[in-house]
C-alpha cells in the first residue's frame, strides 16, 4: 500500500483569522529602530482580518501569505497609519476633560485620555499641554507619519 502526502497550504484571505507573532519598529524619524510592539517575546496574537484590528495597509501585507511564512517588510507611513493630520491637534475644554475622566483624575502632559463621542463611540488623544481652561490634544494615531518595519511569523490561519 502506498500513501501519498500532499501538503496543503493555507493562505491568508481577507476574512481569515490569523494567529501570528509580529514586531513593529519605527523605520524613520527620531525614534528609528525603537520597537512599538513585539509579540515574539510573549504570546502570539490572533487577528480577525477585515474588522479594523490592523490598518488596511498592514492587513494587505498578510493577504495571500501562507501559514508558516516568516517575513519582514518596510511600510511607508502613507500605507501604514497615514500621515499626521494637523487638524487632529485640537484644544479640549477642561469641562469636557472632567466629563470624560474619573472624578479624582489628575491630568499631565503625555497622558492618553479617552473621550466619548456623541454617537457613543470612543476615541483617544495624547495631552500635549495643559492650560487654565483647556488642554491641547493630539488625536493622531501614535504611528501616524512613521515609516514602519514589520516582522511577521504566521502561525495559523482559519
Amino acid at each position: 500500500m502506498t500513501s501519498t502526502s500532499d501538503a496543503v497550504n493555507t493562505f491568508v484571505r481577507a476574512d481569515s483569522y490569523v494567529t501570528l507573532h509580529y514586531r513593529i519598529e519605527f523605520a524613520s524619524g527620531q525614534g528609528a529602530g525603537a520597537v512599538f510592539v513585539d509579540t515574539f517575546l510573549d504570546r502570539p496574537a490572533t487577528l480577525q482580518m477585515g474588522v479594523g484590528q490592523w490598518a488596511p495597509g498592514l492587513e494587505s501585507l498578510l493577504v495571500g501569505r501562507v501559514e508558516g511564512e516568516h517575513f519582514t517588510v518596510e511600510l511607508p507611513a502613507a500605507q501604514a497609519y497615514g500621515e499626521r493630520n494637523p487638524e487632529l491637534i485640537q484644544r479640549v475644554s477642561r469641562e469636557t476633560m472632567r466629563d470624560n475622566a474619573p472624578p479624582d483624575a489628575e491630568f499631565e502632559p503625555g497622558d492618553m485620555v479617552e473621550f466619548v463621542a456623541p454617537n457613543g463611540g470612543r476615541y483617544s488623544g495624547v495631552l500635549k499641554e495643559l492650560g487654565e481652561t483647556s488642554g491641547l490634544f493630539d488625536f493622531n494615531h501614535p504611528l501616524a507619519g512613521v515609516d514602519l518595519q514589520i516582522e511577521v511569523r504566521i502561525l495559523g490561519v482559519l
